[in-house]
């Protein structure tokens, strides 16, 4: 197995704070070859991994980092798959197993990628709200149980089918305002990081799906509000939240740039904006590095 060594850490922080894309360059593994291209690889970032092959193959599948990675042949030899490595990912040393199937489904060759997760450290904020959001009353408790495991059952499926072919575009215009990893206090009170992003949107914006999808979820919640989740397939979400209002039905197809929704103040919120996030085969990544490798250039 040939490891090619990762650039310093002080040089992948710079090209994360610029938004560079990193591509070290390919190199082989036996029959395969092997390129990947991230911001990093470092907590909350999705990292394109890229297989060619000396002989023909019929399917490529990764195993590492907790995720069964699905590939896909992009019409010019190459098969793509996305790993997403989770705000909580460890640093150190990490591994994606990568299989092959050629002609008649017999095993083709197998790689191992090495994928060494740098240390990452996330800002914490602090928000004052309403404090029912905070300690909601006792009779809510049901609710919120109840939408959370519905939430994280639809986000923990994988479609083995990819619904998008053209880059990611951002919801909405409005720059973003609340950074990815963000640990949050809310009226004083330590609670989970920041698991997406947030934009500034005035009410009524315009929400427009980030890609082609399915719509796996459209309706209101107690924390996010009124929420619209895409599945994208291949284990890629888009979870849009606080909308003022939801403009598509559950099991639409809708197209990248297609209006889903009004954005607002619905739910937890200090003012109205949208929030976006994505999940990358159960890992919670940032939208912004997304947009960055897999969004319009």
């Amino acid at each position: 197995m040939i490891r090619h060594t990762l650039t310093s850490i002080t040089a992948w922080a710079a090209a994360l704070a610029l938004g560079v894309c990193l591509a070290p360059p390919a190199h082989t593994q036996g029959a395969l070859e092997i390129s990947r291209r991230a911001r990093a690889i470092a907590p909350g970032e999705p990292v394109e991994v890229v297989v060619k092959a000396t002989v023909p193959l019929t399917a490529v599948t990764g195993e590492g980092f907790g995720q069964r990675v699905i590939f896909v042949e992009d019409g010019a030899g190459a098969w793509r798959g996305l790993v997403g490595l989770d705000l909580d990912a460890r640093p150190g040393p990490g591994t994606l197993t990568i299989s092959t199937l050629v002609a008649g489904g017999a095993p083709g060759p197998r790689a191992r990628e090495r994928l060494d997760v740098q240390p990452k450290t996330f800002p914490t904020r602090h928000v004052t709200v309403d404090d029912s959001y905070v300690n909601p009353p006792a009779g809510a408790m049901a609710r919120i149980e109840r939408e959370s495991k519905r939430v994280q059952a639809i986000l923990a499926g994988v479609t083995p089918s990819r619904h998008w072919t053209e880059p990611f575009v951002p919801p909405v215009p409005g720059p973003s305002i609340s950074s990815f990893g963000r640990r949050s206090v809310f009226n004083g009170q330590p609670r989970s990081p920041h698991s997406g992003t947030d934009f500034r949107a005035a009410t009524g914006t315009p929400v427009k799906a980030p890609n082609r999808g399915r719509v796996a979820l459209a309706e209101e919640h107690y924390f996010p509000g009124n929420v619209v989740i895409i599945d994208h397939g291949l284990g890629m979400y888009s979870f849009l939240a606080h909308l003022s209002a939801i403009a598509v039905s559950e099991g639409q197809t809708v197209e990248r740039g297609e209006v889903v929704g009004l954005s607002g103040a619905t739910g937890r919120v200090s003012g109205p904006h949208l929030h976006w996030t994505v999940r990358l085969n159960g890992a919670r990544v940032d939208p912004l590095a997304v947009l960055d490798i897999l969004g319009r250039k």
